[in-house]
């Protein structure tokens, strides 16, 4: 239950980041370019829809494929132990011995695997193609891909979208937005750290880095092209 809850959260985590790092980098970039608040909405929810769809889809096919051909080499394996069985328990023990197993404890060993056929193809799934099968479920793992990139990937744009109750300096607003996104980077880098050795704290600044530098890059850009608004 645990792994499962897991793959939702590497969803969620891959995509928030890439939601608010792509949106934010729209916002910086239009804010660079001195063009207008509906510039910078329209711009920002047209990459926050079409990017997060984008990404929902590729999530889908890859998970899909790799699901696909996990499927195939299972049908495979059971065809090829129905069709010369002494080969595959040939594999079986050269794999056992390379794993250390000797005499008695080899023999042993391989008549468990052998005596039960879905044993016997999980391990060679696993020890002949080098497979590690998980939960694998395309068409969730796309929804909450797209759900994490839609819901994190929002916070640039909240607040642009309240400036017709709220008129603030453009400035103010972007200073604002880079806090709140920058915020959203560090916990979404927090939770990321979970799946690997990496301290939160790290984790949470390392994302925020990467959120910084892709943003500053697209500021730049509209800056240094600020002029070509006016042609």
């Amino acid at each position: 239950m645990i792994k499962v809850k897991y793959v939702w959260l590497s969803d969620f985590v891959y995509g928030g980041i890439d939601g608010a790092v792509t949106t934010y980098a729209v916002v910086a970039g239009v804010h660079g370019a001195q063009l207008s608040v509906a510039i910078i909405l329209i711009l920002g929810f047209a990459n926050l829809l079409a990017d997060g769809f984008s990404m929902a889809v590729s999530k889908y096919t890859s998970d899909k494929a790799e699901k696909d051909r996990i499927q195939k080499i299972r049908r495979l394996e059971y065809e090829s132990i129905e069709r010369k069985p002494e080969e595959e328990r040939a594999e079986i023990k050269t794999i056992l011995q390379q794993q250390g197993f000797t005499g008695e404890a080899l023999r042993q060993a391989e008549q468990v695997i052998t005596s039960n056929k879905d044993r016997w193809v999980q391990f060679m799934i696993h020890n002949e193609f080098n497979v590690v099968e998980e939960a694998i479920y395309p068409a969730k793992s796309a929804v909450t891909t797209f759900a994490a990139f839609l819901v994190v990937g929002i916070i640039p744009l909240l607040g642009y979208l309240v400036t017709p109750f709220f008129p603030y300096n453009a400035n103010v607003i972007f200073y604002l937005t880079t806090g709140f996104t920058m915020l959203a980077l560090f916990f979404v880098g927090t939770i990321k750290s979970i799946f690997s050795d990496q301290h939160w704290l790290y984790s949470g600044l390392y994302t925020v880095a990467i959120g910084g530098i892709a943003a500053s890059l697209a500021y730049v850009v509209g800056y240094v092209l600020r002029g070509l608004g006016a042609v």
